[in-house]
């Protein structure tokens, strides 16, 4: 279509063919990139579901992750979450649980790495202050407890691995304990349902109340974690 200026012409420009193929570029550099084609949903599912006891909320919570599995029949044949619910017969969290929920399990539909959703929930922190579990690990929040349970979960179908100890490790902590429980077998120090003293304080690595000073050094009795090395 023909176009009639009106106005004078005071200069003009004409467009090499370098100048297309540099826009061209440009435009395609502003292009979304998906990271992972979104899963679909398959008619059958299948999952885990872990009870979650808190002395924050008066009834436990019932955490189910359902996975799919990828590859079926290749030898890269392998689980990943797809999405995941908490039950409840306390009603006091509700809405943000939901609302958590629903925002992951479309994390884990949107395919790619969602490990990363363990650290951010495990570093959310309480305002009012965290919480103790069974044994004396401290646990900083609701939030971080329900990344412990993905964490654990990512772990068992094999997209995490295990944080362990060596076998040298394991017989340097196991010494350890013996070699502080035999010192202070006479003193009649009371003890926690794990084994650990009472008088034991918080480990910054596991965060289990099993440090205690050993040699002039704090060490725990747990992860084998040492001021001195």
């Amino acid at each position: 279509m023909a176009v009639k200026i009106d106005k004078k012409i005071t200069g003009f420009a004409l467009v090499s063919d370098e100048d297309k193929a540099k826009a061209a570029e440009a435009k395609e550099n502003q292009k979304v990139v998906q990271l992972g084609e979104p899963l679909d949903r398959p008619e059958k599912i299948t999952g885990s579901t872990y009870k979650v006891k808190t002395p924050v909320t008066e009834h436990a919570l019932y955490i189910t992750i359902n996975d799919v599995v990828m590859n079926v029949g290749t030898p890269q044949e392998h689980r990943r979450p797809f999405e995941i619910f908490i039950n409840s017969k306390n009603m006091d969290h509700f809405q943000w649980i939901v609302a958590l929920t629903r925002v992951m399990s479309a994390v884990f539909r949107k395919g790619g790495d969602v490990t990363f959703l363990v650290e951010e929930l495990k570093s959310v922190f309480e305002p009012s202050g965290g919480y103790f579990k069974k044994g004396g690990r401290f646990v900083p929040s609701l939030v971080a407890e329900i990344g412990e349970v993905v964490e654990q979960h990512l772990q068992e179908i094999g997209m995490l691995k295990k944080p362990g100890l060596d076998e040298h490790q394991q017989k340097l902590v196991a010494e350890k304990k013996a070699e502080y429980l035999e010192k202070h077998a006479k003193t009649n120090e009371e003890m926690n349902d794990e084994g650990y003293p009472k008088s034991a304080s918080l480990c910054k690595k596991c965060n289990t109340k099993a440090s205690i000073i050993m040699d002039g050094c704090l060490t725990c009795l747990n992860c084998g974690e040492s001021k001195c090395g």
